[in-house]
């Protein structure tokens, strides 16, 4: 064999490794997972940003149930000032707590507006409801795919052979998994009474 050949092999063979061992795949994986949690952070504040609208609307109807809007207001507040790191477990875990209480301060506010039938009437507020639930089912699809995005960057830098790249290029840990705050309340099967 000549040296052209020899080396257009060596060439060969080191595009090919370089293709099949996560030279290439972690860094896309983690950009991924980066833009997965992107979006559900865009979705939140979008969620957010629907909320001075909707307690605008429900003040004008239910000027007695302050403590419940100040509630949403405070939420709405503590959600949009933390921030979401995918490589460290508690800033995602905080971030999710706060998500939670946003969450759980907004089902208290649609339990009011069930008192108030003039308000469900209200056009504004029927429009802000249907942007609201449909913010939450993109935040779950978000979520999702966030999940899966961190499950594949997870195989990559656990499994072999991308692993070994991963151990000796890259350094990069296992992401935290997005979670629930209330495993231990989802998994007990709702009590039904009549």
């Amino acid at each position: 064999m000549n040296m052209n050949m020899i080396k257009l092999l060596s060439v060969a063979m080191i595009a090919f490794y370089l293709t099949g061992c996560g030279i290439q795949s972690i860094p896309r994986s983690k950009n991924s997972v980066e833009a997965s949690q992107a979006e559900i952070v865009n979705q939140y504040k979008r969620r957010a940003d629907l909320i001075p609208n909707l307690v605008n609307t429900v003040k004008g109807y239910a000027k007695h149930e302050k403590s419940t809007l100040t509630g949403v207001v405070e939420a709405r507040a503590k959600a949009t000032s933390t921030t979401i790191n995918a490589g460290d477990a508690a800033s995602v875990q905080k971030f999710q707590q706060a998500q939670s209480g946003l969450a759980s301060a907004l089902s208290r506010l649609m339990v009011v507006v069930e008192k108030y039938p003039d308000l469900k009437a209200d056009r504004n507020f029927r429009e802000l409801q249907a942007q609201l639930e449909g913010t939450e089912n993109r935040i779950t699809v978000a979520r999702q795919r966030h999940i899966q995005n961190i499950r594949l960057f997870n195989d990559l830098v656990t499994v072999f052979p991308t692993n070994i790249t991963n151990n000796y290029f890259f350094h990069h840990k296992k992401m935290a998994q997005w979670t629930t705050e209330n495993v231990e309340t989802i998994k007990k099967a709702p009590k039904v009474e009549f």
